[in-house]
């Protein structure tokens, strides 16, 4: 029996992929930006063989929030649990793990435990957790398993690709210049307008309008979480047609010539718009050449605009 005051919950989902494979997507926590929707970016603050602490941004109603969590990895019983180190009122405490289990050579259940208690046992507080951990786990599998799926399934629908450029400037400037998002109207010619959010230092939602090469413009909405003055993260949550995920970063690392200055992106494609989108004789390929083509045109633009600022900064 739960000690009073404690709550313990399950859900579970089936899912069309090895167990293992879900265990890893679930395990490895570069992929959660693709798995999981809410999640922006996550990043290891310390890890050993079995144990580790990560920091989570994700959104919750809009919004994008961070903590800390302990995980203990278990690949053999393909369990893994977890546990806030410092939960939001009106929860006190929060835990739980994450079971995989194998049903078929492709088929696999999916467990999500959670065991939380409220501030004081407040009974009404302990109600709001109960219908948001109730209504958080069901979407959060139900998309898991959508996602879990599609990356099992379609790997060749999910690439990366990286374009840097040298600076002879200093990591700082080429920094200012990417987080400055809210001047890139003002600085890049394929930025037609631009509006940045920033209510929590280093935590920002970014939304602008974007000129394609034909003149037509499109409107993205990325959330970023920036880290001075080397790496700034980020994942769209609006997307051009022919995506259905967009992540990436920028990051600035010094070196003998001044600094290497990259823009890595991680794409899945949306087969279901191609042949609108490009015509009826397109095929993946050419999506993703197309795909690869525009940003890497727009990283490359960026990069360099901030190359000509650091350099004559310096």
């Amino acid at each position: 029996m739960p000690e009073q005051g404690l709550r313990e919950v399950e859900h579970e989902i089936t899912v069309s992929a090895p167990a293992t494979a879900v265990y890893q997507l679930i395990a490895e926590v570069e992929n959660w930006p693709r798995i999981f929707p809410p999640t922006i970016y996550v990043d290891h603050v310390a890890r050993g063989e079995n144990e580790e602490r990560i920091r989570i941004w994700a959104t919750a109603n809009g919004e994008a929030k961070n903590w800390t969590s302990h995980r203990t990895l278990d690949p053999e019983g393909r369990r893994i649990t977890f546990r806030q180190e410092i939960s939001t009122p009106p929860v006190a405490s929060m835990g739980g793990a994450w079971i995989i289990e194998p049903l078929a050579e492709n088929e696999s259940r999916i467990r999500l435990l959670h065991d939380y208690r409220a501030i004081d046992d407040d009974p009404e507080s302990l109600k709001w957790i109960d219908e948001a951990v109730d209504r958080n786990s069901r979407s959060e599998l139900a998309a898991l398993k959508t996602n879990v799926e599609r990356a099992h399934a379609d790997e060749a629908l999910t690439f990366s690709f990286e374009d840097t450029v040298q600076i002879n400037g200093s990591a700082k400037d080429v920094y200012d210049f990417i987080n400055e998002a809210n001047l890139w109207s003002e600085r890049l010619p394929h930025v037609a307008t631009v509006r940045l959010e920033e209510d929590t230092p280093g935590l920002q939602t970014l939304e602008m309008d974007t000129r394609a090469k034909d003149g037509s413009t499109h409107t993205t909405k990325s959330f970023r979480v920036c880290f001075p003055h080397h790496r700034i993260a980020y994942k769209q949550v609006t997307l051009p047609a022919l995506m259905t995920l967009h992540t990436g970063y920028w990051t600035f690392e010094e070196n003998e010539s001044g600094l290497a200055a990259s823009s890595q992106h991680t794409v899945v494609l949306n087969t279901e718009n191609i042949a609108r989108i490009l015509g009826e004789d397109a095929t993946v390929a050419d999506a993703r050449e197309y795909v690869r083509s525009a940003l890497s045109t727009n990283s490359r633009a960026t990069l360099g605009h901030a190359k000509d600022y650091a350099e004559a900064k310096s």
